[in-house]
């Protein structure tokens, strides 16, 4: 089940990254997709300082006032930088700038688009099984081995009295826990976040439109770890 989710993950991205705008009615795709291709194929880039002077440093500037400016000017701006992507790719990438805080504003927005740009989903957990792990690891000419460190803690786990130690006695492996409920609960809020960002942005490209692409109402699977999700 899991070598086929991630299977249509990577076949996902992969249709994404084929995508090409159409010259007559406009192209359905998905939200996912359209940020695939935005990022991964047109290489736009979420430029914040751009925003600002076209929005006039207005404070509290929504997506709905971007694009109109957008409209109004016909064309992507000029922001010093590369000026030949498509401006739907543009749209994109303004969009993602000005990501509202409730759906996690700018650092969402860059995770996206660094994802976007890997043609990769979040990994949710998927293929993270609990197991015990050292803290820390040493190389020596016979490989890699577990840290040690020498027991300071309470006495009475001590197995001998400090003065009767050997050479290799006292000393501990310290380990830490992955793959735990915590972190697989971490995991999941990560997804479900960035789910909910891409619902944001869905509803705007289909509330305000684009000059090549059509967005759909296909979506990532909200909870992929549950059955029928």
């Amino acid at each position: 089940m899991l070598k086929q989710e991630r299977r249509a993950e990577q076949t996902g991205a992969a249709s994404a990254a084929k995508i090409r705008p159409g010259r007559g009615a406009k192209r359905p795709v998905s939200i996912w997709e359209l940020l695939v291709w935005a990022f991964q194929v047109e290489r736009v880039s979420i430029e914040f300082d751009e925003l600002a002077r076209l929005a006039g440093e207005r404070p509290a500037v929504g997506i709905e006032y971007i694009l109109m400016q957008r409209g109004h000017l016909g064309c992507a701006v000029d922001g010093g930088g590369r000026s030949d992507s498509h401006p739907d790719a543009d749209m994109v990438a303004s969009a993602l700038a000005v990501l509202p805080e409730g759906c996690g504003g700018a650092s969402m927005a860059i995770w996206i688009a660094e994802l976007a740009r890997a043609g990769v989903m979040p990994d949710w957990g998927s293929d993270l099984p609990p197991r015990c792990v050292p803290m820390g690891w040493r190389q020596c000419r016979y490989g890699a081995y577990a840290e040690r460190t020498l027991w300071t803690g309470d006495a009475r786990v001590a197995r001998w009295p400090a003065n009767h130690l050997g050479k290799g006695d006292g000393y501990v492996c310290l380990v830490r826990y992955e793959g735990d409920a915590r972190e697989h609960a971490g995991r999941r809020r990560e997804w479900l976040k960035w789910w909910g960002a891409l619902l944001e942005l869905r509803a705007t490209f289909q509330t305000y439109g684009l000059s090549a692409f059509e967005v759909t109402d296909a979506m990532p699977p909200r909870t992929p770890w549950s059955k029928g999700s």
